[in-house]
């Protein structure tokens, strides 16, 4: 007798969830993945016992706490500020070339912080940009920028774009009836911004300006070249030699984090039923005599977060490759030697990308065919991951292969490298997965299977193709962040595997600028291509 297959999507409730029982499984098993970083991080803080609670409320957590918030308030502020400003000239005025600057305003993201940090020192350096430039007009070099003040500066140039990016995307889609309206009535545009404009677009700016935070708040690099004493600095110094204090400083930093985390994302579905419906493109405002001004700010926005730090750093790959200077030599670079890092760079980033896609699409399924509060849980469990720094997921892989038996194996291996990295970018491929799953008609994969196809077939045959697009511009994702993160390769790494990320840091503090030069320039070049490739051409296909 002939039995008609079962229908697709159909679901067997076990406990009050929805689903196949196998992909709850599977499922459960990456959450708990994802989550076992952060939770060896708890286990550890509790078996220190009344070590680590003489340490959380020692004076040596206070002050790294302090500074590591001032500097996130700080930059944050600044970065609403300058991101809502860009996004404001960019929409909606007649600022020369708008179009152009639409595009070059988000590029700085591919720009490491920690690179545009070294790029800040290096052209004061002897020899460096500044001194070529500044001494045959007669000035002087300018003083070495440190501490907070230089922190702070390289910050707010490579992470305005967090801000920019969702408010030009509210504002350009702004209903302009509203602002006609306003005008009608006798507000002029200050007032018309303040009143109309900005309630609309506030909502985007506190995700942008919540998400700026998260990224100070776990930043390494930059602050760790400045000299500013952070907690994540904390973390990495005292990691090997007062383990007590690093689990304790480590488990403020990932709380800080996750609260920050789960406050955008409930501001953010809190505001959405706030804001008007978007319209057809309003009217330009003239800007006039501030027309100058306006573009001067463009200029020195995208100047400070991009072009500046790669003139810098291209000036000093250029001296190394005319191989100036003598002695102990610190402005020539084999190039031969750079063909390593690169191959590393691109090993691990391709494995981690394709290992992040396989590893969520299973959840993806989950999260989009079947729902549920359940399903929401497991979501909000990887995502979480993200909230995390690097540093910490790092951190606890690594104790976790010395000191769990039959785990030893790993300890400083690709494999452990790589399962850090998932953890912790693996939300941004699950985000593009469940666009992906979304994307595919339901009504294909029923017709192969009254046809006898089976669920591997369908999968491969149907599923796949019609989810390319958007599994390749998350894989993209995922790829681009690993190629940048530092503090995480720093700690994991098998030794000798060196990446172009560590190669830049580990020259910057030899004081070998051109061979810092260099990398950071191929860095950034490669990353602004993957960047194009995989991400906002995906993205321009999924639209």
């Amino acid at each position: 007798m002939l039995r008609a297959p079962a229908v697709i999507g159909a679901t067997k409730r076990v406990a009050g969830i929805r689903g196949p029982l196998w992909l709850w499984v599977v499922a459960l098993i990456i959450a708990a993945l994802f989550a076992v970083p952060v939770g060896y991080l708890v286990v550890r803080n509790i078996t220190e016992g009344s070590a680590t609670l003489d340490v959380l409320f020692s004076r040596e957590i206070a002050a790294p706490l302090v500074n590591t918030l001032v500097l996130a308030v700080a930059v944050s502020a600044a970065t609403a500020a300058v991101g809502t400003l860009l996004a404001w000239l960019t929409m909606r005025t007649d600022l020369p070339l708008r179009g152009a600057w639409r595009v070059i305003c988000p590029l700085p993201l591919v720009l490491p912080s920690f690179v545009a940090g070294a790029a800040l020192l290096a052209a004061i350096s002897p020899g460096g940009l500044a001194e070529e430039v500044l001494n045959p007009l007669g000035f002087g070099v300018p003083a070495r920028i440190e501490g907070f003040w230089g922190s702070f500066a390289v910050l707010v140039a490579v992470s305005y774009p967090y801000v920019y990016l969702p408010a030009a995307a509210r504002i350009g889609g702004l209903p302009p009836s509203l602002e006609e309206a306003s005008r009608m009535l006798g507000e002029g545009g200050l007032g018309t911004f303040r009143r109309i404009v900005w309630p609309q677009v506030r909502s985007a700016v506190q995700a942008g300006t919540l998400l700026v935070f998260l990224y100070v708040v776990s930043e390494f690099g930059v602050v760790k070249l400045m000299g500013y004493e952070t907690l994540s600095t904390n973390v990495f110094v005292n990691r090997l030699y007062n383990a007590p204090l690093a689990f304790a400083l480590g488990l403020i930093l990932a709380v800080v984090a996750l609260a920050v985390a789960g406050l955008e994302r409930t501001s953010a579905s809190r505001s959405l039923a706030q804001l008007a419906p978007g319209g057809t493109r309003g009217r330009r405002v003239a800007l006039g005599p501030w027309k100058a001004p306006a573009t001067l700010a463009a200029v020195i926005a995208v100047g400070s977060g991009l072009l500046a730090p790669v003139l810098v750093l291209a000036w000093w790959g250029f001296r190394g490759l005319a191989g100036e200077g003598s002695g102990f030599d610190r402005t020539s670079v084999d190039v031969s030697a750079l063909g390593g890092p690169v191959l590393n760079t691109v090993i691990a980033a391709v494995v981690t990308a394709a290992v992040a896609v396989v590893v969520v699409l299973p959840l993806a399924y989950l999260t989009t065919r079947y729902g549920g509060r359940a399903a929401g849980a497991v979501h909000t469990v990887v995502a979480g991951s993200f909230a995390v720094p690097g540093l910490l997921i790092a951190l606890a892989v690594v104790f976790m292969a010395l000191k769990v038996p039959g785990l030893g194996f790993l300890y400083l291996s690709l494999p452990l490298l790589v399962f850090a990295y998932v953890v912790h970018f693996g939300v941004q491929a699950l985000r593009s997965a469940e666009v992906g799953v979304a994307t595919v008609d339901r009504r294909l994969e029923e017709a192969a299977q009254m046809l006898g196809a089976g669920r591997l077939r369908r999968l491969l045959r149907i599923e796949a193709p019609l989810m390319a697009p958007a599994l390749a511009a998350g894989g993209g994702l995922v790829l681009l962040s690993t190629m940048k993160e530092l503090p995480a390769t720093l700690l994991a790494a098998p030794v000798g595997f060196e990446t172009l990320a560590t190669r830049i840091w580990n020259a910057e503090e030899d004081g070998f600028l051109a061979d810092m030069g260099m990398a950071s320039v191929i860095l950034v070049a490669v990353s602004a291509v993957l960047t194009w490739l995989l991400v906002i051409r995906n993205a321009e296909h999924l639209r």
